[in-house]
């Protein structure tokens, strides 16, 4: 099988993690990283660049996206016109910019191209995709995470999240407004929303619960395949208590079915 060259747009904990995951890789390259500033990760690692002139003049199969919502406006479309496939995980930028999946769908389909969402943070999507299918009744979601990792977000308007003492409610509603509303905590919510009912229909609640250190996140599907309930309890990353040690390797995970000769779970 031919190797796969992977461009990435964003080198923090993520783009780390999967730089780390394909050093040395056989099937998977990464030739460049687009980044915020220069740094040298030695002879075997990728260049870093910071123009995206520079970065464009490669030559990519698939770009991974672990920048932020900002960096998909600026160069999603960009990327699809180049004749790379693209990878999203700030998938909470579709609830922000309702524009702009269509434009991205659009670019892709007209240049023959993909628009991978990844799983990243979240489990289950193949079997709400499923369910989906044959048509849901009901999507319930429930984000739980201790109050430090709300710090910097909205809910320090309304809270005071030093001083809480037991499990408080900070949102409960569409994952749209969720996902206005909490940018960089509940991308997970627009991947299950895009996968089931669809942004509007999915209803969330986002707690803040001083009992736990870890991520749990609850999914509950109704329709005509019956129902389920998808629970996961992750661990958070030390340098960004937001973000579940989990997403990093599902990113990877999906960087490897890409390339590989054999699919699990497609």
């Amino acid at each position: 099988m031919a190797i796969r060259r992977l461009g990435l747009i964003g080198y923090g904990a993520i783009g780390k993690a999967v730089c780390t995951a394909f050093a040395g890789d056989d099937l998977v390259k990464i030739p460049a990283v687009l980044a915020r500033r220069v740094r040298d990760l030695g002879p075997d690692g990728p260049i870093i660049l910071t123009e995206p002139e520079q970065f464009f003049q490669q030559q990519f199969d698939a770009v991974l996206e672990v920048a932020g919502h900002q960096a998909l406006r600026d160069y999603g479309e960009r990327v699809l016109l180049s004749g790379a496939d693209l990878v999203v995980t700030s998938i909470g930028a579709f609830a922000t910019d309702p524009e702009l999946l269509e434009r991205l769908t659009d670019a892709a389909a007209r240049f023959g191209r993909r628009l991978i969402i990844a799983s990243a943070g979240i489990g289950a999507l193949d079997i709400l995709s499923a369910a989906a299918v044959g048509g849901l009744d009901s999507v319930r979601m429930v984000v739980r995470k201790d109050p430090t990792a709300w710090v910097g977000t909205i809910a320090e308007e309304k809270f005071d999240l030093d001083a809480m003492t037991e499990p408080t409610v900070l949102f409960e509603g569409s994952a749209r407004e969720g996902a206005r509303l909490f940018p960089q905590n509940v991308n997970i919510s627009a991947a299950v929303a895009l996968a089931g009912l669809g942004l509007d229909k999915t209803h969330l609640t986002i707690i803040a619960d001083t009992t736990i250190t870890t991520h749990i996140i609850e999914v509950e599907a109704h329709g005509v395949f019956g129902s389920f309930r998808f629970v996961e309890d992750v661990v958070p990353t030390e340098d960004n208590p937001k973000t579940g040690k989990i997403v990093a390797m599902a990113v990877v995970k999906t960087v490897r079915q890409l390339a590989s000769p054999m699919v699990v779970g497609l």
